[in-house]
């Protein structure tokens, strides 16, 4: 199990820059630059030296002074193009900053975005970075977190289509869910949070009339969940609980699949939103946003979700660490 800093202010975050096509280049070094001008620790970039080099003199802002470059280059930028060997780079240097937390060189790790097609391109067996974080790290009780503008979303089920959630949704993964938040929201601040569980179905239901799945099983999972002490209720409309959570009314809402939590979250915070992966033995955050292939080497892309998700992993990893490793 690694140690980690006691204070924010001696915390050391390493950042991979995501697929060498895409923003995370330059989002990375626009956050850095603005996390150095604060007078704050500034991140140690992993990727490819000669591309940081490249992409720091185009954007106009310093080089930066330490690189952990991986074990596989990709010097030259092809904005906007879905490779295999970005796809294989970007893999590479989000490995090499798990292992470099996992040694204890490393107190938390930023991950900027990849494009999951060049992933699949390359080979790289996972849907996304969280799949591949908890292989990594050992772990299979995990989830993702985002949070942006006071709303904290919990995913029950990630990156599955939508044909397979009804099918492949169950109490476990919502159980797990909850337990995550109870553990991971004190990190943030929060000792005693109010969660929120999703419907699956429109209205949650309406008593059975457009889908069963809450009245089968859904909502006697709630109750006995509640009966136990856990603080949850629901399950609740997806269409009104986002509303409710804003309002101050819930510390974090559990949706059930992907888009009925990150479409919301994203509506309303999508230049501070911020994903959290809590359950691993490190600690990870990253911007809650995509590769935005379209703006890729235009000098366009704003770093605000980027500083967010450094300015998380610092204020995680100054405090206590409740996962460990299964080997430690």
């Amino acid at each position: 199990m690694p140690q980690h800093n006691s204070g924010q202010s001696s915390v050391r975050i390493g950042i991979s820059i995501g697929d060498p096509n895409g923003i995370g280049p330059e989002v990375t070094l626009k956050a850095m630059a603005a996390i150095a001008a604060a007078g704050e620790p500034v991140p140690v970039p992993i990727g490819d030296p000669d591309l940081l080099r490249t992409e720091a003199l185009r954007l106009g802002l310093a080089v930066p002074t330490e690189i952990l470059p991986g074990n596989v280059p990709f010097a030259t930028a092809r904005p906007g193009e879905v490779s295999a060997e970005a796809g294989a780079a970007s893999a590479d240097w989000v490995r090499t900053g798990i292992d470099a937390c996992l040694r204890g060189d490393l107190d938390a790790l930023v991950t900027a975005p990849i494009c999951k097609e060049s992933w699949h391109l390359a080979g790289i067996p996972h849907p996304g970075h969280t799949e591949l974080l908890a292989e990594q790290c050992g772990t299979e009780r995990f989830g993702m977190l985002l949070a942006g503008k006071g709303l904290r979303v919990m995913l029950a089920t990630r990156h599955i289509p939508l044909s397979q959630v009804a099918d492949r949704l169950n109490a476990h993964e919502i159980r797990l869910a909850v337990d995550l938040l109870c553990e991971g929201l004190p990190l943030l601040g929060i000792d005693h949070p109010r969660i929120a569980i999703c419907g699956l179905n429109p209205h949650a239901g309406d008593g059975g009339t457009l889908g069963t799945e809450e009245k089968d099983w859904i909502a006697p999972l709630i109750r006995d969940m509640a009966a136990a002490g856990l603080p949850v209720s629901g399950p609740w409309p997806a269409d009104t609980v986002f509303h409710h959570a804003v309002q101050g009314e819930f510390d974090a809402v559990v949706a059930l699949y992907h888009d009925q939590g990150l479409a919301p979250l994203k509506l309303w915070a999508f230049d501070q939103g911020v994903n959290i992966t809590l359950g691993l033995p490190i600690f990870r955050t990253s911007p809650d946003h995509g590769t935005a292939f379209a703006i890729a080497g235009q000098n366009l892309a704003r770093p605000d979700s980027t500083l967010e998700a450094i300015r998380t992993a610092a204020t995680l990893a100054a405090g206590p660490r409740p996962w460990t490793s299964p080997q430690a």
